[in-house]
């Protein structure tokens, strides 16, 4: 019978399986090495880019920030403009009031009526002064009261007094002052002119 020695080709073949197996495991390693440090650095694309779009909004919401800033300011210079466009414009309906009342007192003073003072405060005018009667402060009331400048004539005081030896009626009465209504003005116009 006739031997054959098969034992060098048993560790050929284990040494080939060893090298295939081990060639393999290399390879699934490197794969695997491959694998995690492709996925950290998507990951760390995806974190990079977050990142970005955090800082631009972070940029953005500070602009925006500041224009609202400047958009506080400039409601307040406005809303400070338009207080005092109102005082001008107050100023300005306001001006002629004087004028009015003084033209007024001279158009409805009696004869026998003197005023001694007349004080304003806001629209509440103050007269002081005196009357030959008591009859004659009734009329200065009621010439008032129909002026479209004037209402509300209130008395408050009337006593007697004696002025440069001659009896009088000192007197002390407050009145309104108001804007008059354009029907009532033109009304008003028509009889004294």
């Amino acid at each position: 019978m006739i031997r054959i020695n098969l034992l060098p080709y048993r560790e050929m073949r284990r040494a080939a399986r060893l090298r295939h197996f081990s060639l393999m495991l290399g390879s699934v390693a490197l794969l695997a090495v491959a694998i995690t440090v492709l996925g950290y650095l998507a990951l760390e694309a995806r974190i990079y880019t977050q990142r970005m779009r955090n800082e631009y909004l972070k940029t953005e919401i500070a602009k925006l920030d500041k224009d609202i800033a400047d958009i506080k300011k400039l409601k307040e210079q406005t809303q400070a403009l338009l207080a005092r466009k109102q005082v001008v414009e107050t100023l300005q309906t306001n001006r002629s009031e004087a004028v009015h009342l003084l033209d007024q007192l001279v158009r409805r003073l009696p004869e026998g009526v003197y005023l001694k003072s007349i004080d304003q405060t806001g629209s509440t005018v103050h007269l002081q002064g005196y009357a030959q009667s008591s009859a004659r402060v009734s009329t200065l009331m009621r010439n008032l009261d129909a002026s479209p400048w004037l209402e509300g004539a209130t008395l408050v005081e009337i006593k007697s007094a004696t002025v440069q030896g001659l009896r009088a009626n000192e007197f002390s009465l407050d009145v309104q002052l108001v804007a008059p209504d354009k029907t009532k003005n033109t009304q008003d116009t028509g009889k004294t002119g």
